[in-house]
């Protein structure tokens, strides 16, 4: 059973920066496309980013006007999420998932980004 585990999240303050991880275990990220998935509170998933296999390309929401970057490191089986700029509308639980959407089954338990003065 695929297994993905979030970390970095925090309480900044607007204008901060953070990087999430996702670390995966009983799967190897090589293999697949990866996803950040946002949750607000009291809203959906909200897809943020993806990168494919090799990491050759990348996708953003246009809300996040290049504030965010996405990158892999196969050899470490590691997903990142560097956020920048980080705005109150920012506030989630962020989640890596496994594939490109439209829906995200294989998901980690998330970690929760607050973005507060």
């Amino acid at each position: 059973q695929v297994q993905l585990v979030e970390s970095g999240g925090g309480l900044v303050q607007p204008g901060d920066s953070l990087r999430l991880s996702c670390t995966a275990s009983e799967f190897t990220i090589a293999s697949s496309s990866l996803s950040w998935v946002r949750q607000a509170p009291g809203k959906g998933l909200e897809w943020v980013s993806s990168i494919t296999r090799e990491g050759s390309s990348t996708s953003y929401a246009r809300s996040l006007k290049g504030r965010f970057t996405i990158s892999r490191d196969n050899a470490k089986n590691t997903l990142y999420l560097q956020m920048n700029s980080l705005k109150p509308e920012d506030t989630a639980v962020y989640y890596c998932a496994r594939g490109l959407g439209p829906d995200w089954p294989e998901r980690g338990q998330g970690t929760q980004v607050t973005v507060s003065s």
